[in-house]
C-alpha cells in the first residue's frame, strides 16, 4: 500500500526524492482502515483537497485517502504516535461467508469469550512480549499493552489490541493464543506463564494475516485519530 501511494505522490508532485513514513508497518495480507502517513516533500502552495482527489483517482479505488492535513515539521506518523489500535475479526460459523473471506478468519468451533477476556487480563500492561513476536537480535520487546479485549456481534468475534507499539506479529500471536483459550485448549491463567517464558514456542500459533486490521492511530491533542 505505502509503495503505491508513494509512486502516485511522486508522479503528482513530480518528485523523485519523495519518501513517506507510515504510522505502522503491517505484514502482507493485513488491512488498514486508519493508517497515517507523513510526507515532507509537499510544499506550502499545494492545494491539499485537490491532492487528495488526485491521489484517489490515481489509486483507482483499491486504496482510499480520507484526508490530507499539514503538520508541524517535527511530526512523524510513526514516531509521534502514542498508541495504535488493531482489531482482529473472526467469523464464528458452521458456514463460511464468501463476502468476509478476505477480512475475517472463519472459525467453526465455539469460543468462550469469558475465558478469552480472562486470559487477556493477564497480558495488559507493560511487559516483555518476546513470547508473542519476532524480536531482532539486541532489540527490546518491552511494550505497553493498553487494551486487549474480546467481544461478539452476531457471528463476528472481534479482538481489540491497543499498545504504544507492537513487536512484529505480536497481535496475531496474541490472537492465536486467545483462540486456544477460547477453545478450551489452554486455561486462562496459562497466558501469564506464556508471557513470563519469553519464548515464542510457548505461545499459540500466529493467526492468519487477513483477519487483522489497523483501525486507528492516536497522537497528542493536536494530531489525533479516533480510537
Amino acid at each position: 500500500m505505502q509503495g503505491e501511494i508513494d509512486a502516485a505522490l511522486s508522479r503528482l508532485l513530480r518528485s523523485q526524492e519523495l519518501e513517506s513514513t507510515g504510522a505502522g508497518r503491517t505484514d502482507a495480507g493485513v488491512h488498514a482502515l486508519g493508517q497515517v502517513m507523513s510526507v515532507r516533500e509537499v510544499d506550502e502552495e499545494t492545494d491539499l483537497d485537490k491532492l487528495r482527489a488526485a491521489l484517489n483517482s490515481a489509486l483507482g479505488g483499491r486504496i482510499a485517502v480520507s484526508a490530507c492535513d499539514r503538520a508541524d515539521p517535527a511530526f512523524s506518523a510513526r514516531f509521534s504516535a502514542r498508541s495504535r489500535l488493531y482489531v482482529y475479526a473472526i467469523l464464528q460459523s458452521d458456514v463460511p461467508d464468501p463476502f468476509l473471506a478476505r477480512t475475517a478468519l472463519w472459525h467453526r468451533k465455539e469460543l468462550s469469550l469469558d475465558a478469552m477476556n480472562e486470559a487477556a487480563g493477564h497480558l495488559i500492561g507493560e511487559h516483555d512480549f518476546s513470547s508473542f513476536g519476532r524480536v531482532p537480535a539486541g532489540a527490546s520487546a518491552q511494550r505497553t499493552l493498553f487494551e486487549l479485549s474480546c467481544s461478539r456481534s452476531s457471528s463476528i468475534v472481534r479482538i481489540r489490541a491497543r499498545a504504544n507499539a507492537f513487536v512484529q506479529q505480536m497481535v496475531r500471536s496474541l490472537v492465536g493464543t486467545l483462540i486456544q483459550v477460547g477453545e478450551g485448549k489452554r486455561g486462562p491463567d496459562e497466558a501469564a506463564g506464556v508471557l513470563e517464558a519469553r519464548d515464542r514456542v510457548t505461545a499459540g500459533p500466529v493467526a492468519p494475516p487477513h483477519g487483522l486490521c489497523l483501525v486507528s492511530v492516536e497522537y497528542d491533542d493536536t494530531w489525533s485519530r479516533p480510537i
